[in-house]
């Protein structure tokens, strides 16, 4: 995944404006908007790190908790059938939803993992 950076537990995303010969991008998973761009890579790395900085310490001067991306925990809209079949083939297997859905996830994941490289 050549197009994320990632810097104190946040991810961002890397974009081109070929009008602007700019590289630039956004904080991903948050609400709050946090953006960052540089004419080099180097450049938008490290406006990227100061930029997640800049918003840590302002969280903190605020007395503010920054907000964070990943919980752990997320909603997924199946559909009905989907969501059957799944209940039907994690209790054949003596799970539950959840760990079927963790296990169905990380082997998705590790089979991208094996496409990029």
């Amino acid at each position: 995944m050549n197009n994320l950076l990632k810097y104190k537990g946040y991810t961002g995303s890397v974009e081109f404006s070929e009008d602007d010969n700019l590289l630039y991008g956004s904080v991903l998973g948050i609400r709050s908007l946090i953006s960052y761009e540089g004419t080099t890579v180097k450049e938008l790395i490290e406006d990227f790190h100061g930029a997640v900085d800049d918003y840590l310490i302002m969280c903190e001067e605020d007395g503010t908790e920054p907000e964070t991306a990943y919980k752990g925990s997320l909603s997924v809209r199946l559909g009905e059938k989907l969501h059957e079949e799944t209940a039907d083939y994690s209790h054949a297997c003596h799970q539950s939803i959840n760990s079927y859905i963790v296990d169905a996830v990380r082997e998705k994941n590790e089979r991208q993992k094996a496409l990029a490289y």
